[in-house]
């Protein structure tokens, strides 16, 4: 999690001003939208209806208006958020300093945002929604979705505050050493997307587009996207629910981030570089890596002993970065800090290094409780870091990044297709995201 810098997001405004297109169906170079009952233009002739505060019953979110959030809105415990398909939810204008268009279910809370493939529900910037073409959507428009459960969280007390949010109690997540609850359940989220989200509260401390925090193994996560985020796409903070059918396109900062002793499993994920994108900073530095993972931050365990280990399970991942160099683009995988890993049957492309083991978890790999199975792997200066022997795996530093039979899987070079992928999110199905994600 690293700072954006306001010069960037200047940048973005230009950039985004210039290719989302309002009015467009499609656009290589920019957002692309859909053309079906749950669309833009619909949703921005219904009525607008605001919520702030704390959600103390039992609601539901229908689609006959659009949802605003103001400030942060929370789910009590103990409440379920109910949201229908084709529900559109935008953000009142960001307010400075104050988290904005943020929906938080805490520990004890759900929410059930159950779209389908034709009518997904849509979390997104308000300048889509204003039939005004002169306005246009930047990272950051709306704040973003977080989740807190009761599972572990491998902190020295077992619980911990999420970030991007004031301090003080009220978002908490995990339980205290002993009676972590695994098998928590926090709702169900499936074919949601969550656009143009991110806000940073202070340096090193923001919302990404979807935060899990202590989440349990009995919540589902299928088929989300987050786009065009002003950080990270997804975090999982400890917990050990697991995903299936994730995407993120045209991330500020990581795809995908993993801390705090996070143990689940996940299957069928793609990630997918812009170029444009204006990227996080870290010590003044691009850092905007497809997978990053950690044990603990340094503050937190100098050591990175702490237990349980950081340890996601991933399958089926295609984290594609840009076909020619990109300078702000560091690491197609990133594990440190402490962290373990396993990843299989997945593509790693198109980034500067392409698997990167830091900080001694290379011991990890020698040891087989990381375990790289069956991967392909790219980066333009080291395809795997250290170098050495990993059997059973390709790699490859050629100037221009390989495809590795997918037909064209670059954001910005053209239409995208991932036909042909015998490894990574698309070899079974190369169509799952149709539609729904925009991807």
């Amino acid at each position: 999690m690293k700072n954006v810098l306001l010069t960037g997001l200047a940048l973005a405004a230009l950039t985004f001003a210039s290719s989302c297109k309002k009015d467009s169906n499609t656009n290589d170079n920019g957002f692309e939208k859909r053309s079906t009952v749950a669309s833009y233009a619909a949703a921005a002739a219904l009525p607008v209806q605001t919520v702030s505060g704390t959600i103390t019953t039992n609601t539901t979110w229908d689609n006959t208006k659009v949802w605003e959030l103001s400030g942060v809105v929370t789910v009590a415990s103990g409440v379920t958020l109910t949201i229908n398909p084709g529900t559109y939810i935008k953000s009142t204008v960001n307010t400075v300093g104050i988290p904005n268009g943020v929906l938080v279910a805490v520990r004890g809370a759900k929410i059930n945002a159950i779209g389908t493939a034709e009518n997904p529900i849509v979390f997104t910037s308000r300048n889509l929604l204003d039939n005004n073409a002169a306005t246009n959507p930047v990272p950051g428009d709306f704040g973003g979705v977080i989740l807190l459960g009761k599972a572990h969280v491998n902190t020295t007390t077992g619980t911990k505050e999420i970030e991007g949010l004031p301090t003080g109690g009220a978002y908490t997540f995990g339980s205290a050493k002993g009676s972590e609850v695994e098998n928590d359940n926090s709702g169900t989220l499936k074919y949601v997307r969550i656009e143009y989200a991110g806000f940073n509260l202070s340096t090193d401390n923001e919302v990404n587009g979807l935060t899990l925090g202590g989440v349990g193994n009995l919540t589902t996560l299928d088929h989300i996207a987050v786009l065009y985020g002003k950080d990270d796409s997804f975090e999982f903070f400890g917990g050990t629910v697991n995903a299936t059918y994730l995407v993120s396109k045209a991330a500020d900062d990581d795809n995908f981030d993993f801390d705090n002793g996070y143990n689940g499993s996940i299957r069928y994920a793609v990630a997918v570089a812009d170029k444009n994108s204006t990227h996080s900073q870290s010590g003044g530095s691009s850092d905007s890596n497809g997978i990053e993972s950690d044990n603990n931050a340094p503050t937190e365990d100098a050591t990175f002993a702490l237990t349980p280990k950081t340890h996601p399970k991933l399958r089926n991942f295609s984290i594609i970065g840009t076909s020619a160099t990109n300078a702000g683009y560091k690491f197609g995988v990133r594990n440190r800090r402490g962290a373990e890993i396993e990843l299989s049957n997945s593509i790693i492309t198109g980034y500067p290094s392409g698997f990167v083991f830091n900080d001694g978890t290379e011991s990890f790999y020698a040891s087989t409780v990381s375990k790289l199975t069956s991967n392909d792997f790219h980066g333009f200066t080291a395809a795997i870091t250290p170098a050495g022997t990993y059997t059973g795996n390709t790699t490859s530093t050629a100037a221009t990044a390989p495809s590795f039979s997918m037909s064209q899987p670059f954001f910005n070079n053209g239409t995208l297709s991932f036909v042909g992928a015998t490894n990574g999110a698309f070899a079974v199905d190369a169509t799952w995201a149709q539609g729904w994600s925009t991807l």
